[in-house]
């Protein structure tokens, strides 16, 4: 046992002794071990090293507390506070915060309710929508504030990501080779694919020094407010990642903790409040979603070695994100889903409700073209504009946008949902065109409410991106439809029964497919 081994020990024991710390909950990972104290957390590095990180000597430590608060003290103020030193004093004794000799230092933060953790929530049902809206708005923040770093460092160690992950599943023989195989070659090949986007977006910026370890047991919701915290700090080359590669960890644990709505949720408001070159960007998910799996995989298995592991449960529990590796790295084809109606008669909350359902995962990008003209006009998705930004020249840009940008999340091999009022045949014919230029099937749905039902949903409606009122739908009663050619859906009923008659219309329209 090293000296440092020692002097730990001895911490670790007045840390947790029963006279002075009658409450005290140790918690032990490979690297740090955290003390929770009433209101207080004190985490220690442990005296060891790995091939990944070095806490072997007093220096390293102090150092890797300092950097751990400068990583994630701008990310959870509220939990992160300084490091402080554990002292030798002159009768022998140890106390945080001491006056003697530092024999130690530890990270002190403030204590969080641990069920409150994102990972704990997902267990225990479907995760609150606007918790994983806030959640999506907490990761682009911490985005935007990255600095930017030199991509070319990240872009190689793609391929020694993919080979690590087949090395690691290799052992213990709990998955067969042969599956293995089948999911290094698919990276591969769509590495080699994406290569050239890879290496643009690091031109644009897009490789930053991210948070790094972004699944839900490291997010937390303090005051239903999600708070980002544990982000790496003793390796920044692990955390220097394409953003989408670090909000991609996020996604794929969602998926796995079968939050399919919370995922695609995080989805779409991430794209909505970040740079639009990340639409352009959506091919490089499969990748990223199945190299963070496989990678969970891997680490699930490590947990084997553990003389208390319960085998079975770990084995079936790494199997599962396992399978969703290969999963994610073949995506189905995309599909494009319009939905059109008059205002009021459901749409955006339609449009919203069947995203998660459309493959590939985590589920269609919804274009709504309240959102865009909003984006026109560079005001907020709640904002009011005037009634000169509804004018038909204004009306049939927010159209070229919407198809503009349903090209370019078809192209990169995603789905979409475009939800407008569609109330031209010219507008339903371009879409229709769209699809055949793409080659992609086309399902249209377009909503039919009476207009007592559509104004009184109108009226109803709370910070939505729609301006429309009861008077614009008396309005658009005179309209000339025309022809539609799309399912109709009859949308007077719940929202429920609504949802399960375009479920239905498009399950028609895949067998006529």
């Amino acid at each position: 046992m090293t000296d440092d081994s020692a002097t730990q020990n001895r911490i670790f024991a007045a840390l947790t002794d029963s006279d002075n710390h009658p409450e005290v909950r140790r918690i032990d990972t490979h690297a740090a071990s955290v003390f929770l104290d009433g209101p207080r957390a004190l985490k220690i590095k442990r005296a060891v090293r790995f091939p990944f990180l070095d806490y072997s000597t007093l220096e390293k430590r102090k150092a890797a507390c300092e950097e751990e608060i400068r990583i994630n003290r701008p990310l959870a103020p509220q939990i992160y506070h300084r490091v402080v030193a554990i002292t030798e004093e002159a009768d022998g004794s140890l106390k945080v915060d001491g006056s003697g000799r530092p024999v130690e230092y530890a990270v002190e933060m403030s204590r969080f309710d641990e069920s409150r953790t994102l990972d704990h929530l997902a267990k225990a049902g479907p995760l609150d929508p606007n918790l994983a809206s806030a959640a999506a708005d907490a990761i682009a923040a911490a985005h935007a504030a990255a600095p930017h770093a030199d991509a070319k460092a990240w872009v190689a160690s793609i391929p020694g990501l993919i080979v690590a992950n087949s090395d690691g599943l290799l052992m213990g023989n709990h998955i067969e080779a042969k599956e293995i195989e089948r999911l290094t070659e698919a990276s591969h090949a769509m590495l080699l694919r994406l290569q050239p986007l890879l290496e643009d977006r690091g031109r644009q910026g897009f490789v930053r020094r991210c948070h790094g370890d972004l699944h839900l047991a490291n997010i937390v919701s303090i005051g239903d407010q999600p708070v980002l915290f544990d982000a790496i700090e003793f390796d920044p080359r692990i955390a220097t990642v394409d953003v989408l590669y670090d909000l991609a960890f996020m996604l794929m644990d969602l998926l796995h903790h079968d939050q399919r709505v919370a995922a695609n949720i995080v989805l779409n408001q991430y794209l909505a409040c970040t740079p639009a070159e990340n639409l352009d960007a959506l091919s490089v998910l499969p990748l990223f979603m199945s190299l963070r799996a496989g990678i969970r995989a891997q680490v699930t298995l490590a947990r084997l070695a553990r003389p208390d592991a319960d085998q079975t449960r770990v084995a079936r529990h790494a199997r599962r994100y396992f399978d969703l590796a290969l999963d994610l790295i073949r995506p189905p084809a995309p599909r494009l889903i319009a939905v059109g109606g008059l205002s009021g008669t459901g749409k955006s909350v339609l449009a919203r409700a069947l995203a998660p359902d459309i493959a590939p995962q985590p589920g269609a990008v919804v274009l709504r073209s309240d959102v865009i003209r909003k984006q026109l006009f560079r005001v907020a998705h709640t904002d009011r504009l005037p009634p000169s930004t509804y004018r038909p020249e204004v009306t049939a840009q927010v159209y070229e946008v919407l198809l503009h940008r349903a090209r370019e999340v078809l192209a990169q091999g995603h789905s979409a949902i475009v939800d407008a009022v569609f109330a031209r045949e010219s507008e339903r014919d371009e879409l229709a065109d769209l699809a055949r230029e793409c080659n992609v099937p086309l399902r249209g749905l377009f909503l039919i409410a009476d207009l007592a039902t559509r104004q009184a949903r109108i009226g109803s409606r709370r910070g939505d991106a729609s301006d429309a009122t009861q008077e614009v739908a008396a309005q658009q009663e005179h309209y000339n439809i025309g022809h539609i050619g799309w399912a109709s859906i009859d949308a007077s009923g719940t929202q429920e029964q609504t949802l399960r008659s375009c479920r239905d219309a498009i399950s028609e329209g895949n067998k006529a497919i």
